[in-house]
C-alpha cells in the first residue's frame, strides 16, 4: 500500500527511543523526512546515524516553550515544510491524586498541553497554505480508563486530547486531520521502569494483556504512520487505542 507520504516533512517529538523512535522509523521507511526532536545529541545522532540522509536531528525539550516556537523554522529550514506533526512526550511522574507536588502538575501542563499548542501553533499556517497536514497525538489509555498510580496524566493527557478534538473541527475543512494515538503496554524504558523491570512487564502483560504481550514500538509507527498518510484523509478527531485489547471499556 502506497500511504503517500514520500516526500512529506515529519516533525516527531522525543523521538530517540520507544514509541517516539518506531514512529520516526516508519516514517522514514515510507520516505518522508524526518525531524528527530529529543533532549539527548548523543541518542539524536545515533538515529540519525541509523536511520539515514533525510533524517535530520534537533535538540529540544518538551517543556521548553521558548524553544518550541524556534523548532518549527529550524526543521523547515533544514528539510522543507512540515507536513506531519507527531506529539510525544514522556510520562510524567506517578502518583496518587494528591502525591505530587504542584510544580509537578504544572511541568507535565506545560509539556503535554502547551507544549503540544506552541507546535500546533507553529506549523498549522503553512498546512493550511498547502491544504495537506497531519497531526498525530501520542496519549495514554490512562485518558479512557484512568489508572490510580498515575493521577497527573490521567489529568493532563485529557486536556491535550480536548484541546486536539477542539481543535481537528476547526481544520478539517483545510485537508488537515487531527488524531490521538493512546497507548497501552509497549515494551519501553519508561514501561520497565514503572513496573521494575522489563521482565517484570513482559510477566505481567501476559497476565493482563489479551493479547498476551507487551506491544512493540514499530507497531505503534506502523499505525503513526497510516495515520500521516493520504489513506487516511478521512480519519480525524479521533482517539484510538492500540493497547492488544487492554481496555475494558466500549
Amino acid at each position: 500500500m502506497d500511504l503517500g507520504i514520500n516526500g512529506r516533512v515529519a516533525l516527531v517529538m522525543g523521538a530517540s527511543k520507544g514509541i517516539g523512535r518506531g514512529i520516526a522509523e516508519a516514517l522514514a521507511c515510507e520516505g518522508a523526512k524526518v525531524a528527530v526532536v529529543s533532549r539527548s545529541r548523543e541518542r539524536l545522532d545515533t538515529v540519525v546515524e541509523e536511520l539515514g540522509p533525510d533524517v535530520a536531528g534537533f535538540v529540544a525539550d518538551a517543556g521548553d516553550l521558548e524553544r518550541l516556537r524556534e523548532l518549527p523554522a529550524e526543521v523547515e529550514a533544514a528539510l522543507g515544510p512540515i507536513d506531519i506533526l507527531v506529539a510525544n512526550t514522556g510520562g510524567p511522574p506517578m502518583g496518587g491524586p494528591l502525591d505530587n507536588s504542584v510544580e509537578e502538575w504544572e511541568a507535565a501542563y506545560r509539556s503535554l498541553v502547551l507544549g503540544v499548542r506552541v507546535l500546533v501553533k507553529g506549523v498549522l499556517p503553512g498546512m493550511r497554505e498547502r491544504g495537506w497536514g497531519r497531526i498525530v497525538n501520542v496519549g495514554s489509555n490512562s485518558t479512557v480508563e484512568p489508572i490510580p498510580t498515575l493521577a497527573i496524566s490521567n489529568s493532563v493527557r485529557q486536556a491535550a486530547v480536548g484541546f486536539l478534538k477542539t481543535l481537528s473541527r476547526e481544520v478539517a475543512a483545510d485537508g488537515i486531520t487531527v488524531n490521538t494515538v493512546v497507548t497501552g503496554k509497549f515494551a519501553t524504558e519508561r514501561l520497565a521502569d514503572v513496573a521494575g523491570s522489563m521482565a517484570k512487564a513482559e510477566q505481567e502483560a501476559r497476565k493482563t494483556v489479551p493479547a498476551g504481550r507487551l506491544g512493540l514500538p514499530e507497531e505503534f509507527g506502523d499505525l503513526v504512520a497510516f495515520l500521516a498518510s493520504d489513506r487516511a484523509a478521512y480519519v480525524n478527531g479521533t482517539t484510538i487505542p492500540l493497547d492488544g485489547g487492554l481496555l475494558r471499556s466500549v
